[in-house]
């Protein structure tokens, strides 16, 4: 077999394995990175690397594989807008986490969010208390949206963080 069609047969199978995997972990992870999961990223990448490119370590080999990479993420990017099942499949829906002042726990556990987390979101915005919220939202990307009753406060995007350091708001 040509080595190139053994390393775009393998990247595909590194991918499609990447996609899944994320997909059955959840989204959340990806916009809240901590130590643990930067670490996990390197080393998955670093196991992952050998299985795309075989014994072929040469230049051409890994530009191949990073080729391949960059083509099927554009390709899937492509399919996740324009058939709706496709992002369906690889993407969570948005959730509810507040409606008209009222936090909906059961979500709120299913998806590892504290009281405090949420409250922390929500003063972020500019909030002081839940009741005031009219919509709380938590993304597809894993970012908390806040739209509070008050026409004064503009709508704003609270970014979920593990490390509290790195908050963010952005309008």
């Amino acid at each position: 077999m040509n080595p190139y069609v053994d390393i775009l047969l393998r990247s595909v199978a590194v991918y499609v394995f990447m996609l899944v995997a994320l997909r059955i972990f959840g989204k959340k992870e990806l916009s809240q990175l901590n130590t643990a999961d930067v670490v996990l990223i390197l080393l998955i990448s670093n196991s992952v690397q050998n299985a795309m490119v075989g014994s072929n370590s040469t230049l051409l080999g890994g530009l191949a594989a990073a080729l391949v990479l960059f083509t099927l993420n554009f390709i899937i990017k492509k399919l996740i807008y324009k058939y709706k099942f496709f992002g369906e499949i690889l993407q969570e829906k948005p959730l509810v986490l507040i409606h008209n002042g009222k936090p909906d726990y059961k979500v709120l556990a299913s998806k590892s969010i504290s009281y405090d987390e949420l409250m922390e979101a929500i003063h972020e915005h500019g909030i002081e208390n839940v009741k005031d919220v009219k919509l709380g939202m938590l993304e597809i990307d894993g970012n908390i949206s806040i739209i509070s009753g008050d026409q004064h406060l503009r709508q704003t995007h609270y970014k979920r963080r593990k490390n509290r350091k790195n908050l963010s708001i952005s309008s």
